[in-house]
C-alpha cells in the first residue's frame, strides 16, 4: 500500500481516458476511438483474453479498447482451438477493424502431439506471432521442431503453486535455454510471487528468453494469495516496471485480471491507470 500511495498522483495521470469504462456503453465506437495509447511508447500495454472470459469475442474486444490499450491474445473461449478456417480469418477480421493487434494465442495446453499439431495450425491460420502454451516435457522436441517450421514463437507459461510441469518462470527457462531462440518465457508474475519469487529478479535472470509477461497483483506472497488490482496487492510495482524497461523488453506486458470475472472493467481500469501512472514517471 506504500507503493500505491507514492504513486496516487501519477495514477490520475495515467488513468485519464479510462474512467469512463464504468459506464454501461461498453461498445460505443465514438468513445472507443477517443481512447489514449499507453503513455510509454517504449513499453507495450495488452490484454489476456482469460480476463474477459465471461464475455463475447466483440465485447473482449471492445473493453480492450476501453481500457486504453490495443494488444490482446484469445483464449480458447474467444476462439475456440478447433474453429474453421473461416472462422479463425473473421475474428482477425474482427480485430483489424477495431484497431487491435492480436499477437497471439493461449494460455494453451498441449498433452498429445495432436494438441501441438493443432495449436500451431490455429496459429499460423490467424497469422499469430506467438503461442503462450504449456506442452508436456516429453513434447518439447516435437514442439521445437513446428517452431522451427512455422517460425512461430513458443511462450511457456508458469502457474504457480501446485504446477507440476512449470511452476516458476526458471521451470521453463531450464527446459528451453538451449533449444531454439525463438522458445521462450511467458512469465506470469502474480504466479511467481505466490511461490515466494521476486518478479523484477525473474524477468532479469531470464530476459533472454522472455516473450511475454502476464501482469498481476496478489494479495499474499504465499499459495492462497488472490488476484487483486494492481496496486492494492504486495507486487512491487514500481520496481518491476523500472526493472522492465531498464532491460529493454521488446514483448507485451500483458493484463491478466481474475478477479470479478462477470464485472472485470472498473479493476482492469485501475490497474492499468496504476500500471501507466508508474511509468508516466520512468
Amino acid at each position: 500500500m506504500k507503493n500505491r500511495r507514492s504513486f496516487i498522483k501519477k495514477v490520475s495521470a495515467g488513468i485519464v481516458g479510462v474512467t469512463a469504462v464504468t459506464l454501461p456503453e461498453i461498445a460505443k465506437a465514438s468513445t472507443l476511438s477517443s481512447i489514449p495509447r499507453p503513455v510509454n511508447s517504449d513499453l507495450k500495454l495488452g490484454v489476456a483474453s482469460y480476463t474477459l472470459r465471461e464475455f463475447s469475442m466483440e465485447e473482449a474486444l471492445d473493453m480492450t479498447l476501453r481500457c486504453g490499450v490495443d494488444r490482446i491474445t484469445f483464449k480458447s473461449m474467444h476462439l475456440p482451438l478447433d474453429s474453421d478456417k473461416e472462422t479463425i480469418e473473421k475474428a482477425v477480421a474482427l480485430c483489424k477493424q477495431k484497431g487491435i493487434e492480436l499477437y497471439g494465442a493461449g494460455v494453451i495446453y498441449m498433452k498429445t502431439k495432436d494438441e501441438v499439431d493443432q495449436a500451431f495450425t490455429y496459429a499460423k491460420i490467424a497469422g499469430l506471432k506467438m503461442i503462450i502454451g504449456v506442452p508436456n516435457h516429453e513434447l518439447l522436441d516435437y514442439v521445437e521442431k513446428k517452431v522451427k517450421e512455422t517460425d512461430i514463437k513458443l511462450a511457456i507459461h508458469n502457474h504457480g503453486p501446485g504446477d507440476k510441469l512449470y511452476s516458476s518462470p526458471e521451470d521453463a527457462y531450464v527446459k528451453v535455454q538451449n533449444r531454439d531462440p525463438r522458445m521462450g518465457l511467458c512469465i506470469d508474475i502474480g504466479h511467481a510471487h505466490r511461490i515466494g519469487r521476486d518478479p523484477a529478479a525473474d524477468v532479469t535472470a531470464f530476459s533472454d528468453r522472455v516473450f511475454d509477461i502476464h501482469l498481476k497483483d496478489v494479495t499474499a506472497a504465499k499459495a492462497e494469495g488472490e488476484t487483486c488490482i494492481i496496486g492494492r496487492g504486495t507486487i512491487d510495482f514500481p520496481t518491476f516496471l523500472k526493472t522492465v524497461q531498464k532491460l529493454g523488453y521488446q514483448g507485451t506486458l500483458a493484463l491478466e485480471y481474475e478477479a470479478e470475472a462477470k464485472d472485470p472493467l472498473p479493476g482492469m481500469a485501475e490497474s492499468m491507470g496504476y500500471v501507466k501512472g508508474i511509468l508516466s514517471t520512468l
